[in-house]
């Protein structure tokens, strides 16, 4: 593959998705356990709203490879080593990345396992690491504005 400018539409588009999905977790009751399990759609809330997120940030992850280096990358795992790689991450952020892309692969794949307590758990208390790596992947982007396309 060949590099491109990376596309200020999607990058806007997943980055919004990931403010929005994130503020609609954090409006569930996750202040009090007792209240979040009291109405079960909140799990199934939390859960859409957590993979969907994840999925967005893998999706800019990707397009930042695809585009702005010329790299596919299919595997979650690999797209935080690619970005650590070509300088995006830190590796804090790039551990990080790796342990979201396990996470949002036992939401998919093995979404059987992940207890309910599990989830509330993480939304609750880890929100914060989805949101790190957004602005790490938003801060890269503003510091490398010749990767950018002009137009959107």
């Amino acid at each position: 593959m060949t590099p491109k400018p990376i596309s200020k539409r999607v990058v806007a588009d997943r980055l919004e998705t990931i403010n929005f999905l994130l503020e609609e977790i954090r409006s569930l009751p996750l202040g009090a356990r007792d209240a979040f399990f009291t109405d079960r759609r909140n799990i199934w809330a939390a859960e859409s709203c957590l993979r969907r997120s994840l999925e967005a940030v893998f999706d800019l992850g990707r397009h930042i490879l695809a585009k702005g280096f010329g790299l596919g990358v299919s595997e979650y795992k690999e797209i935080a080593i690619r970005l650590h790689d070509q300088g995006v991450l830190s590796g804090r952020e790039t551990r990080v990345l790796e342990v979201l892309a396990g996470y949002r692969n036992r939401l998919v794949h093995f979404y059987h396992e992940v207890s309910q307590d599990e989830l509330y758990d993480i939304c609750a208390n880890k929100l914060s690491d989805v949101e790190m790596i957004s602005g790490a992947l938003k801060s890269w982007l503003k510091a490398h504005p010749e990767k950018l396309d002009s137009s959107l």
